[in-house]
């Protein structure tokens, strides 16, 4: 697991030179998490601090969207996050970041726990997260 992962993050870094783009000149970037590991968690943090500071030195238009699903949820709930300082601080500091969670993890997380789980203030709930994958790379996002 370790080594996709790596190679995985490989390709997203040697690539986000080529970010999706819609012929609007925006560059257009998706990233996932769906593993409760700071390690993941913060490598895809690293991945979209270094794509926003790329595309902002290069004075590009941009967005990014971490869509978080499955036990990667934890990225952004304000009780289990290992790395809710760096959540709330990148979300205030790039303006262009999207944080989407997944409903279909919170519907379940809820019934385990019989509440619902509090997310950070800049989540934005999507039905799902794979679906949410898909509808962003019909939008042209890498």
């Amino acid at each position: 697991m370790k080594f996709v992962l790596a190679v995985c993050m490989g390709f997203y870094i040697s690539s986000v030179a080529h970010a999706g783009q819609q012929n609007d000149g925006v560059n257009r970037l998706a990233l996932q998490i769906s593993d409760n590991d700071p390690a993941t968690m913060n490598k895809a943090l690293n991945v979209a601090a270094n794509f926003a500071r790329m595309q902002s030195d290069k004075g590009n238009l941009f967005e990014i969207e971490i869509v978080a699903f499955n036990a990667g949820l934890h990225l952004l709930r304000k009780d289990t996050s290992p790395v809710l300082d760096r959540v709330n601080s990148m979300s205030k500091s790039i303006p262009d970041l999207r944080l989407s969670a997944c409903q279909n993890t919170i519907n379940g997380m809820t019934k385990k726990k019989g509440k619902a789980p509090e997310l950070v203030d800049a989540a934005i709930v999507v039905p799902g997260g794979v679906g949410r994958l898909m509808q962003l790379d019909n939008q042209g996002y890498f």
